[in-house]
């Protein structure tokens, strides 16, 4: 029976699903018997515990790594790297420096992705945990910048001003510190309270980890979503820019779906050298994209004036 914050059926069913790779080092340090199947050995264990079906270490078994998503890693890379050059050439518009500061955290997250990801780097290496710890705490304060962001919108606190500026930095400090000690107790097991194992070890239960990871950006997303279409129906008073947030909600929603119904049916159909994370990761850069223009709508300067005198 599945229970609330149990990863096995992520990390047997969903290909290159990253925080796995805590779990597999939990399980080779306190129940190894437990690693079984494609898990073994190490040297050659696609990302996840036990999978149906996964991508194997680059360098075995002829494998080239997840090539998919390293390509579209790559890629979101150079477009994101153009947004920012885009964003920080509009120097009046409103939130300017958080949106700047999302997409930043954005593109921090895209070469982690390929990492841990990738099918690059040993299963259980520390090097994959430590950077499979960072790429979790940076998820977690990429929401929390995109929550901030709508926030920010309201103008209940100037933008660009340290009242604003001060809290928005240290609440990313303090999610990405969350998120990277979350996971490194799983791996590691500094505590019990965290990083014990599950009983039964392949449960994969961890609470902490699935609320930081899934229910948190849930619930940014929905807030994001439901600030950001009061402030373009009701102050702002347009319907345009709205069709730019119904569109970037809908992308981010088919990423996921992408990531988790089809990876698997993409990894099967491929003999396993490529799955459905490529396809997620090409939708989460479209999904930021269309936030960007979103922005740029609803900051033209015609309506700088109107709605958010200096």
């Amino acid at each position: 029976m599945v229970r609330f914050g149990d990863f096995q059926p992520l990390c047997s069913d969903t290909p290159s699903y990253p925080w796995c790779n805590l779990f597999y080092r939990q399980l080779q340090r306190d129940s190894p018997s437990t690693l079984t199947g494609l898990s073994i050995p190490s040297t050659s264990a696609p990302v996840g515990v036990n999978p149906t079906c996964g991508i194997p270490r680059l360098g075995q078994d002829g494998s080239i790594g997840n090539v998919a998503n390293i390509a579209a890693c790559g890629v979101s890379v150079l477009f994101i790297a153009f947004l920012l050059f885009l964003c920080n050439r509009r120097k009046a518009a409103v939130g300017r420096v958080e949106l700047r500061t999302f997409l930043m955290l954005y593109l921090f997250t895209l070469p982690l992705q390929l990492l841990t990801t990738g099918s690059l780097l040993e299963q259980g290496s520390t090097a994959l945990i430590a950077l499979t710890a960072v790429h979790a705490g940076a998820v977690v304060a990429l929401f929390w910048a995109l929550l901030a962001n709508a926030i920010v919108a309201t103008q209940v606190v100037e933008d660009g001003t340290l009242a604003s500026l001060v809290p928005f930095y240290i609440f990313t400090l303090i999610t990405l510190g969350v998120g990277v000690y979350v996971s490194l107790d799983i791996a590691l097991g500094v505590t019990d309270v965290i990083g014990g194992v599950s009983n039964p070890p392949e449960r994969l239960g961890s609470i902490a980890l699935f609320v930081i990871t899934s229910i948190w950006p849930g619930v940014c997303a929905i807030a994001y979503l439901a600030i950001m279409s009061y402030i373009v129906i009701r102050v702002l008073n347009e319907t345009r820019p709205m069709w730019y947030y119904i569109l970037a909600a809908t992308l981010f929603v088919l990423s996921q779906l992408a990531w988790f119904l089809l990876s698997g049916v993409i990894c099967k159909g491929s003999g396993a050298k490529v799955d459905g994370s490529f396809v997620a990761t090409i939708l989460e850069t479209a999904a930021v994209g269309v936030l960007y223009l979103a922005w740029k709508s609803i900051t033209e300067e015609s309506w700088d004036d109107d709605y958010y005198p200096s």
